[in-house]
């Protein structure tokens, strides 16, 4: 009997706990769903009360605010509800706009010292210096942020400034094609009808591949010879280590233990820029030097150089990640279609300055043996303004590869859409770019689908635009896409400064890829198998275009010229009695 009674009061004290837990759960549920203002946005829960959302963007990246968007692509604005905050998630490209042009109210720098002190390591001393005068208006003393942000942008706008640093890239990405190419040996002899040609190749993995040359090349036209990275190789495996974890060193709970791989690779690139910057390397570089102008800036400020050391690991990443998998992306997608590589080589031989120089370089008993040397003069406005396809093909990696979402924070109450909506101060704004991106109301059915003709159209009918404004003296509406709905680069006062540096090195740089190489699927794929494009991985923080779910490993070979391989005067055994092979080399004018 007296088992039976502490039975029944062991049950039901389980049942009181079980009680209370779900009324807490209702009434934690009910108060998420309580606005701060008639006006909010629209409250979208989440089945964990505050913090579920946040447990969805920690384990699922990206794809759980893609998700939520494509969820509620109907509302305009949302509220997520998060512990003593509000994070309001915009998706439609006209409110992202209002969203931009309120700078004063919704701005990201009060977010950078934080972020920065998280993913650099600043010191504290340096953290309270970048948080003095974050937003100063005109007349107001200005701060460490204010002078970088318009010495970056005006160095990097259009101008003489750009063009050098442009061309200085491109120079550079040449070089290492050049010396790449040189080392892929020609083939030993033209074939026979019956034979096939014994040429080598390499296979390699097409993301390294291209990550290689563009850390090479940035690290040399940003820091000069004596950089870094070419004093110390390794350090291209400590940066990639730093970029991948990037979500874990903003999170910032014990770093050296929890991040650890990405927090090593940080410690070793501050290292190494500190020695960089001690040496003097940096006062070797021109005057008018972006990395010599950055310095000078935190200097001024009271950054100490090790600091400032920490700053160039930032600008280094700045000038490599997004330039390198976006380049993946558009070689991949160009060299996986056929007719579209065609098209767009077509593009780029009409773009291009062609030289050829002929030399015996070996004498048989065939005849002679001649190397030609093709010399393609690159020029960068002319690839830029001459291969539409080549620029849609990139703008089209760019939508399906930026899932990004700009974040500001709220510093007053602010009412969007005349009204409509009311953000509370202290909260954050997002605006989800890989919701818009992914949007079939905006890109119509196939968004999903890689489409590189939606932006050819799109530039037609932008060009037929301006002509109709200027045969009627200016003014007029527009149709198509809103300006916003592209995310790639940001918008606002937030808009990438280097946008125009990066698509200028990009285009540059594919165009060299695309003439001077021929890439295909690797050995134990059908012969003629096109080149599998995988997805992107979503399921990270998205700080930069995604990168893709699975390896890509490529043959690489040297591509024949326009006219491909040139068999001349046959002899009567089917053997040419000259045969010409070619070699191909860029130059950037």
């Amino acid at each position: 009997m007296d088992g039976l009674v502490e039975k029944m009061d062991a049950g039901g004290v389980v049942m009181a706990a079980a009680l209370v837990v779900v009324s807490l759960y209702l009434v934690l549920y009910r108060l998420q769903l309580t606005k701060t203002h008639p006006n909010e946005p629209p409250i979208v829960a989440s089945p964990i009360p505050f913090v579920g959302h946040l447990l969805g963007m920690a384990f699922q990246g990206g794809r759980y605010v893609k998700g939520l968007g494509l969820r509620n692509r109907g509302k305009l604005i949302f509220t997520l509800p998060v512990p003593g905050s509000r994070i309001y998630m915009v998706t439609d490209p006209s409110l992202a706009a209002a969203v931009q042009r309120a700078s004063k109210a919704l701005s990201f720098t009060p977010l950078v010292p934080d972020i920065t002190k998280r993913v650099l390591g600043l010191d504290a001393a340096t953290v309270d210096i970048v948080r003095q005068n974050l937003d100063p208006e005109p007349g107001e003393q200005r701060g460490f942020l204010a002078d970088i942000h318009d010495m970056v942008y005006a160095y990097l706008g259009p101008g003489d400034a750009l063009n050098q640093l442009s061309f200085a890239a491109a120079t550079e990405l040449a070089s290492q094609v050049n010396a790449y190419a040189a080392g892929l040996p020609l083939s030993e002899h033209l074939p026979q009808p019956h034979e096939q040609a014994e040429v080598q190749v390499r296979t390699v993995n097409l993301l390294l591949w291209v990550r290689h040359f563009v850390a090479i090349a940035t690290a040399r036209f940003l820091y000069g010879d004596d950089n870094p990275i070419a004093a110390r190789p390794e350090l291209e495996e400590a940066f990639w280590d730093f970029d991948h974890g990037l979500g874990s060193l903003l999170m910032n709970v014990l770093p050296a233990v929890t991040a650890r791989k990405p927090y090593r690779g940080r410690e070793a690139l501050a290292a190494a820029f500190a020695e960089y910057l001690r040496a003097g390397r940096h006062e070797k570089l021109a005057d008018n030097s972006i990395v010599r102008k950055r310095v000078a800036i935190a200097l001024a400020h009271g950054w100490t150089l090790e600091a400032a050391a920490r700053s160039e690991v930032s600008f280094l990443f700045a000038g490599i990640v997004n330039t390198a998998t976006t380049t993946f992306w558009v070689v991949l997608q160009i060299f996986a279609s056929a007719g579209l590589l065609a098209e767009v080589r077509e593009e780029l031989w009409a773009a291009y300055t062609t030289t050829t120089t002929t030399a015996v370089v070996e004498r048989g008993e065939t005849g002679d043996d001649e190397e030609e040397e093709e010399l393609l003069s690159l020029s960068l406005d002319h690839v830029k303004t001459r291969c539409p396809t080549l620029l849609a093909v990139f703008r089209e990696c760019l939508r399906l590869g930026s899932d990004n979402y700009s974040t500001r924070l709220v510093k007053t109450d602010t009412a969007l859409a005349g009204g409509r909506f009311h953000l509370r101060a202290g909260s954050v704004v997002q605006i989800a770019g890989g919701a818009i991106h992914a949007d079939k109301t905006i890109w119509g059915p196939d968004a999903d689908e890689f489409n590189p003709g939606r932006f050819a159209k799109l530039q037609q009918q932008q060009q037929q635009q301006q002509q109709t404004q200027t045969q009627a003296g200016g003014g007029g509406g527009g149709g198509g896409i809103h300006p916003a709905a592209f995310r790639a680069f940001g918008g606002g006062k937030t808009l990438c400064p280097g946008r125009h540096f990066a698509t200028h090195e990009i285009l540059a740089f594919v165009a060299m890829i695309v003439l001077t190489f021929d890439l295909e699927a690797p050995p134990g794929t059908a012969a003629g198998a096109a080149i599998v494009v995988p997805g992107k991985e979503d399921g990270v923080l998205p700080v930069h275009i995604l990168e893709p779910k699975k390896d890509v490993h490529v043959i690489v070979r040297l591509a024949d010229g326009r006219e491909g391989p040139r068999r001349e005067q046959e002899g009567g055994d089917g053997w040419p009695q000259r045969r010409r092979r070619r070699r191909r080399r860029i130059v950037v004018v």
